[in-house]
């Protein structure tokens, strides 16, 4: 299997807690153990936490609600427990985007590939979530170029590839990036004295 993990295990049932603290770290996973969602909220919160593992029905704070509160903070992935098969529990976890969904009692052969395949979607969301990151500053970026080449163009009449050609020289003779050329383009008052040639 893949590297060891940090998997937070809540469940209302110590017998429960207890099988799976002893598949996991079978595996060489560390196991944190939580008795209700409460507890989880503030273990999660505490500790660098890789997989969530959490029962649904949970007194006091329940396992949907408790991820809900985790992933205010961090998406974790995570995986859900139930006695019995609800639809509209179900409806909600994948509202929560939860990776997997496990009937109890819990068999290793269906947790590890349940494991596996949480570990798997959330290393692809997390990707998904630095390209749409990526892209937006990309994108913030173009603008400002954009902007601060219409000042040039205005201000020193100039061509659309002379003021992007203006600003590129800018930036690799400041060393500076091009968004923060555009910036200062954009904040300067008086352009013809306060930009060189």
């Amino acid at each position: 299997m893949q590297k060891s993990l940090t998997i937070l295990v809540a469940d209302d049932e110590a017998l429960i807690r207890m099988d799976l603290k002893e598949m996991l770290a079978e595996k060489g996973h560390k196991v944190l153990e939580a008795k209700d969602g409460a507890e989880a909220v503030v273990i999660a919160e505490a500790n660098a936490i890789d997989l969530l593992i959490l029962d649904i029905k949970m007194p006091g704070l329940d396992g949907l609600s408790a991820l809900r509160q985790i992933n205010v903070n961090r998406m974790v992935p995570a995986i859900m427990l139930t006695a019995y098969s609800q639809p509209e529990l179900v409806s909600q976890a994948v509202d929560l985007g939860v990776f997997a969904y496990l009937v109890k009692p819990v068999k290793e052969n269906d947790l590890l590939p349940a494991l596996e395949v949480a570990i798997a979607r959330a290393d692809e969301y997390q990707a998904l979530a630095r390209e749409v990151t990526d892209l937006k500053e990309s994108i913030e970026v173009r603008k400002l170029v954009e902007r601060a080449k219409g000042v040039l163009m205005q201000s020193f009449s100039l061509s659309e590839p002379e003021a992007f050609r203006r600003i590129q020289k800018l930036s690799m003779d400041s060393r500076k990036s091009m968004r923060e050329i555009a910036e200062a383009i954009l904040t300067v008052g008086d352009l013809k004295s306060g930009l060189p040639g």
